[in-house]
């Protein structure tokens, strides 16, 4: 029987014919791997709803079906669809932050999972959590259970939600951007657990990311999905290397590489919102092969290596790879803008006879960091999750309090609380966190988001704020149009642009980049980073960007610095130390990433 089977599946906005996902058919086997790329909105996490038989609010299912173990998801009781998630179905979902109870503790969550799916016998939940933990190396496993959310990095919450959607040993599990927040070695062995688990037991997978060196490793076929629709369906290996349709090409493109120097190119134009694509090839408006041919809609044709493609003027030839010279990322850094020193930060509070004794001292997140960060500079933070590399950030932002050092801007001591800040030095520092749907309101739309920090720094009137709002949401490139949306409307990667924007609506002097292109897609994750690329340049704007893909950070920054249980090992101009690494840790992670950037290698899928 066949495992999964999707048939002709059209979804639109209700009461509208215009189709977000239009006409997808796939299907997979038990033990078979599918891949899904596309930018953000073009409908990936759309469609791995609807294998889970949920719709978005405000979308249904108005053409086709999907089936999962021979059961129409469309038609089956409640009942049964509830026994079917979890024990047959599960998915891990784009945010983990969303996915968690912020007041359970997540080795409470993990156990309640198990226990409304009756997966595990109720006097070994409490082993089967601790050993879910440790095989998605959380570390401590045997006490991490007893944190709350807010107590994990965004890669251990990431790991968590795995945890959790492993937990009753489904036959499909969904994946939608499943290593986004994890650093290169922890994706690594994230990538082979899942790996060994398909292998076990004979589970199928379909996984979205925006990470192409993820579905290299994780599956067996990879589509490209544009404007709602599959453009071309190929195996892993020949798709990545020799793509056929001008989108996907594009998209590889894209793709930045630790041993290629400079930003990589992003795709001309942006793709059309949601459910508003014309007749024809969707496409074709930002394709440089388009033709009068173009204006009729390309069926899905098959190809014989097996694939399928939809396009009226594919093209065979091989990739040729481009990006913008080093050269004209080159820059020259003046005095040091912030400067930390000796920095010490510490998240458990510590009794007075604790420090008197000096018993039972817990260890530091960061341990004597120091660093500077110059006018128009950007400095690379890597490492491992938990490594200390936000908390770094939280410093210099004010939202955590160090326990010693000190932070200078300027010259000037910034004070350690946020609230001891006036309104100048709040301005002079932006954030742009990892999580956007956790520092956007969601009940303001857009508009009111860019609105915000234009009133508080410039008292900008009604007027200015317009026009500005629709130069930064340009800037990002989002449509006017979403101005008028709220964030639950709007993709990840959508929400994440959205927060950049708001960051430099405050024309700061630092930005304090948290992963902010980790949930982005390839082509917008280009755009994004020459645009804080651009912005640093043209308004000699400091950055401190926070990644664990070392292949950005290679792309993007000036320098870097390594950081390995909350202390830098190692640290230089960013070329020099991803090309030439002196310490043992950093060449750890970037044999990780040669591992993960392989696409030509053998995928987790064929071994």
């Amino acid at each position: 029987m066949t495992l999964l089977k999707v048939q002709d599946l059209t979804i639109a906005r209700v009461g509208s014919d215009a189709a977000i996902v239009g006409a997808v058919s796939f299907g997979l086997e038990p033990g078979e791997t599918l891949g899904i790329a596309g930018e953000s909105g073009c409908g990936k996490s759309t469609l791995l709803l609807a294998l889970m038989g949920v719709a978005k609010p405000g979308l249904s299912v108005i053409g086709g079906q999907v089936e999962v173990m021979g059961q129409d998801l469309g038609s089956i009781a409640p009942e049964t669809m509830r026994r079917l998630r979890g024990h047959s179905v599960a998915m891990v979902p784009q945010s983990a932050a969303m996915a968690l109870t912020p007041t359970m503790r997540v080795g409470a969550q993990l156990a309640e999972a198990m226990a409304v799916h009756d997966a595990v016998p109720p006097a070994d939940i409490a082993a089967r959590t601790t050993a879910l933990f440790a095989r998605v190396r959380l570390p401590d496993p045997d006490r991490i259970g007893a944190r709350y959310p807010h107590e994990l990095s965004g890669g251990q919450m990431q790991r968590v939600a795995i945890a959790m959607a492993l937990a009753c040993r489904p036959k499909l599990l969904l994946l939608d951007e499943p290593t986004t927040g994890l650093d290169v070695t922890t994706q690594a062995g994230i990538l082979d657990l899942l790996g060994d688990l398909r292998r076990e037991n004979g589970m199928a997978m379909v996984c979205v990311s925006h990470d192409i060196g993820v579905l290299a490793r994780l599956t067996a076929r990879v589509a490209v999905m544009y404007a709602g629709r599959i453009v071309e369906d190929r195996p892993a290996a020949v798709l990545l290397t020799q793509p056929a349709h001008p989108y996907a090409r594009a998209l590889m493109a894209s793709v930045p590489r630790i041993e290629s120097p400079g930003l990589p190119p992003s795709i001309p134009g942006s793709p059309p919102p949601p459910g508003t694509s014309g007749p024809g090839c969707a496409f074709a408006p930002r394709c440089a092969r388009a033709h009068a041919a173009c204006e009729r809609l390309p069926a899905l044709s098959p190809l014989p290596d097996g694939g399928r493609i939809a396009c009226h003027a594919p093209d065979h030839g091989p990739l040729v790879l481009a990006a913008i010279p080093e050269a004209s990322v080159a820059q020259k850094v003046s005095a040091p803008l912030v400067v930390v020193r000796d920095l010490v930060v510490q998240y458990r509070r510590v009794s007075l006879l604790a420090r008197l004794s000096r018993r039972n001292l817990p260890d530091p997140v960061v341990a004597g960091v120091s660093l500077t960060l110059a006018k128009g500079e950007i400095l690379g933070l890597v490492g491992e999750s938990g490594s200390g590399k936000s908390t770094i950030l939280r410093a210099i932002a004010g939202l955590w309090p160090p326990s010693a050092g000190s932070i200078t801007l300027d010259g000037a001591n910034l004070p350690a609380r946020v609230t001891a800040r006036d309104r100048t030095a709040l301005r002079r520092v932006q954030v742009v966190f990892q999580n956007p749907d956790a520092s956007l309101n969601p009940r303001h739309t857009i508009r009111e988001i860019l609105a915000q920090p234009l009133r508080l720094y410039f008292n900008a009137s009604p007027t200015e704020v317009e026009a500005r709002a629709r130069s930064l949401i340009k800037d990002v490139r989002l449509d006017p149009a979403h101005l008028d949306r709220r964030p639950a409307q709007l993709s990840g990667g959508e929400r994440q642009r959205v927060a950049l924007a708001r960051a430099f609506a405050a024309d700061p002097e630092v930005i304090l980049c948290d992963e902010v292109t980790s949930a982005l897609d390839v082509s917008v994750q280009a755009s994004v980073l020459a645009l804080i690329h651009d912005l640093c340049r043209s308004r000699g704007t400091s950055c401190l960007f926070v990644a664990h893909d070392l292949a950005v950070v290679a792309a993007l920054c000036d320098r870097v610095a390594v950081l390995h249980q909350g202390r830098i090992v190692e640290q230089g101009p960013a070329r020099s130390v991803c090309s030439t690494p002196e310490h043992a840790y950093t060449r750890s992670l970037i044999q990780a990433v040669h591992r993960g950037s392989d696409v030509r290698g053998e995928s987790i899928d064929e071994r």
